[in-house]
């Protein structure tokens, strides 16, 4: 599956509250109206100026805080098409996995905001094309690219009436 998006670049440590910000915790059972404010604590233009398609891009410890799901959910409603970051709250990874959100571990270091990235998420080749670069995340595992490839673990589940991941 070969991903096609606008980088936008985000620091370390970015918590589930700067994620999905407490103050808007009244539109938890309207996931579509919450997504609107998708990461506005740590980049006020982001819900309103990224488009279906694009990158978060991070440092470490991207999704660290609570567990709720909310904070995958609302990044994958908002129509980001993955997350690439250094490395990832073990939990956040588990459940945006479950929510059919893509996330790829690799050095985001040459990633800058605005530059055009493509993404191979079975190899886990990451292409910089506005430096023409290649970067290599580690490749997830066909369990999860099965999950994700059928719209999450809820989806995965009903669709093939089991825990089935191969």
């Amino acid at each position: 599956m070969m991903l096609k998006g606008k980088a936008w670049k985000f620091g370390d440590s970015i918590s589930t509250d700067l994620i999905c910000p407490g103050r808007y915790f009244h539109l938890r059972s309207n996931l579509p109206e919450l997504a609107k404010h998708v990461l506005e604590d740590a980049d006020h233009e982001f819900a309103a100026k990224m488009k279906e398609g694009d990158f978060v891009v991070a440092g470490s410890n991207f999704g660290l805080g609570s567990s709720r799901e909310h904070a995958p959910t609302i990044i994958k409603l908002a129509g980001v098409s993955a997350v690439l970051a250094k490395s990832f709250a073990r939990i956040f990874y588990r459940n945006a996995i479950n929510v059919g959100l893509p996330l790829l571990e690799c050095d985001t270091d040459k990633i800058e905001q605005g530059d055009e990235i493509w993404v191979d998420l079975a190899t886990g080749i990451i292409r910089n094309k506005t430096k023409d670069i290649e970067l290599t995340a580690r490749p997830l595992p066909k369990a999860m690219l099965n999950i994700l490839n059928d719209g999450g673990l809820l989806s995965h589940i009903q669709k093939h009436g089991d825990f089935k991941l191969d």
